[in-house]
């Protein structure tokens, strides 16, 4: 492990626990008003995100806030008189963290009129790559462009290009007549600043996902992710997840995959680190080098001459220093998951029992009990309610990007969590679901599913209005 992260003990778990807990005989769960156990926020504004764990003691709360100042505090380019907060670049997608995850929430594509977008995106990303073993990074980078298209750079480097996104709508009607429409999105990558793209690029776009109740799912023992693989493929119901298995920086070792669209990440920290690195060109202790490609000269003048800058200025070879990252890998790892809305209301309970029928929670799995994290003695032995298994799944070929990340396929993602969804409208002013941000509200998220979630799918079709709106109250009250 990395020296300067023994303090804080970063993503060791050394205990396990029950994976479940067992819920009322018809599949409801009359418990689950507070998802993240004693760490839980009542706070349903619009800072609902954005709050410590309720049980971190005060004296336990600094680095919280300074963790904080660090994420959501803007990047300058290098050499600046704000030494410490200068490094951006050469090439970035977000000048800061918040950018993306405005209030520790969801980032969305911009607006689409008429079906068409040129603005270009903050909180969602292109990732690219080409087929190959990826080894430890997971994935070959495009030879050009890197693993990630990025349309911003600093002065006298040149951004990548431009995004254009075009949606159309593809009709349908539930079984009662009711007519809906999902919309379909297709990208591309135009004003490209160093040539053509590999003819067999791949390309995934990713949306910023809410921030909140990180360190609680790296809590969950790992052993826990396995038996839930093996009982759904013990049951033979079509439905069988398995976990990515991962290069972390930060242990150095292969560990179960955890974070991002694809379980591409297995720490809190080495998905912080590599934000900062992909995302803002800010290199780190764990991440000490920008993605500069070797037909990018522009990119790599401007790399020397920053190196250059702070040999002159005596200062540390990386952006970030250790102090820093580690204050802002603590804040991510401590967000608090707000509590419920009316989880007693008849229609959410009705909503509830209509989900679990679905088989819904056979992949959104409810319930976990965390284990020991090493350093956080408040995320640990709470029982919680993500509503996720953590593991990857065929969603079908509406949803697939067919890009390969680690043993992810092109069709595979992982099961997001559902705590906290019915508060992105109020915090981020927006209700775009899935890894793209292509749903508009949880019930077109619900009719994208396929693959093995087809037969769920195909039950909320044949459900009566009624049913279908007490559904999205419980979703929407997670």
């Amino acid at each position: 492990m990395t020296p300067f992260f023994k303090p804080l003990a970063f993503g060791l778990l050394i205990a396990g626990s029950a994976a479940l807990v067992a819920t009322a005989a018809d599949g409801t769960d009359p418990a689950n008003a507070l998802p993240g156990g004693d760490t839980t926020t009542p706070d349903h504004g619009r800072n609902a995100f954005s709050n410590p764990a309720a049980n971190l003691d005060v004296d336990r709360q600094t680095p919280f806030f300074i963790g904080n100042s660090f994420f959501k505090k803007n990047w300058v380019a290098a050499p600046a008189s704000t030494t410490g907060r200068d490094g951006l670049g050469p090439h970035f997608i977000a000048r800061a963290c918040a950018s993306c995850h405005l209030l520790d929430g969801r980032g969305a594509p911009p607006p689409a009129p008429e079906g068409v977008n040129t603005e270009q995106p903050v909180g969602l990303l292109l990732r690219l790559s080409i087929p190959g073993d990826g080894g430890r990074a997971g994935v070959v980078p495009e030879p050009t462009y890197g693993g990630q298209f990025n349309n911003q750079a600093v002065d006298t480097v040149q951004p990548e290009g431009r995004v254009t996104i075009r949606y159309t709508e593809q009709p349908g009607r539930f079984a009662d007549g009711t007519p809906y429409s999902l919309r379909k999105p297709s990208y591309e990558m135009t004003d490209l600043a160093y040539g053509p793209l590999h003819p067999d690029t791949r390309v995934s776009p990713r949306v910023a996902p809410q921030v909140i109740g990180l360190g609680l799912l790296e809590a969950i023992p790992e052993a826990d992710l396995r038996a839930i693989a093996e009982r759904q493929a013990r049951k033979g119901a079509g439905i069988s997840g398995r976990p990515n298995r991962v290069w972390d920086a930060v242990r150095q070792d292969w560990v179960i995959g955890r974070f991002g669209w694809k379980a591409n990440v297995g720490t809190v920290a080495h998905q912080t680190a590599g934000a900062f690195n992909g995302d803002i060109g800010v290199t780190s202790p764990l991440f000490p080098h920008e993605e500069c490609m070797a037909a990018q000269a522009d990119c790599q003048a401007r790399q020397q001459q920053e190196s250059q800058w702070r040999q002159g200025r005596g200062e540390p070879a990386t952006d970030i220093d250790a102090r820093a990252l580690e204050r802002t890998i603590y804040y991510t790892t401590t967000l608090a998951v707000p509590s419920r809305r009316q989880p007693d209301a008849p229609e959410v309970r009705h909503g509830e029992a209509l989900f679990h029928a679905a088989q819904c929670a056979s992949c959104h799995v409810p319930r976990h009990v965390t284990g020991k994290l090493e350093g956080f003695p408040e995320l640990s032995g709470q029982t919680i309610t993500p509503y996720t298994d953590l593991l990857l799944h065929d969603m079908g070929e509406g949803l697939a990007d067919n890009r390969s990340d680690f043993a992810a396929d092109g069709r595979e993602w992982r099961t997001p969590p559902l705590w906290g969804i019915g508060l992105i409208p109020t915090v981020n002013g927006h209700s775009m679901l899935l890894h793209d941000g292509r749903a508009r509200n949880i019930l077109e998220a619900i009719l994208w599913h396929g693959g093995e979630a087809e037969g769920a799918r195909a039950q909320v079709l044949r459900m009566s209005r009624a049913e279908r709106d007490a559904l999205v109250r419980f979703v929407g009250s997670l």
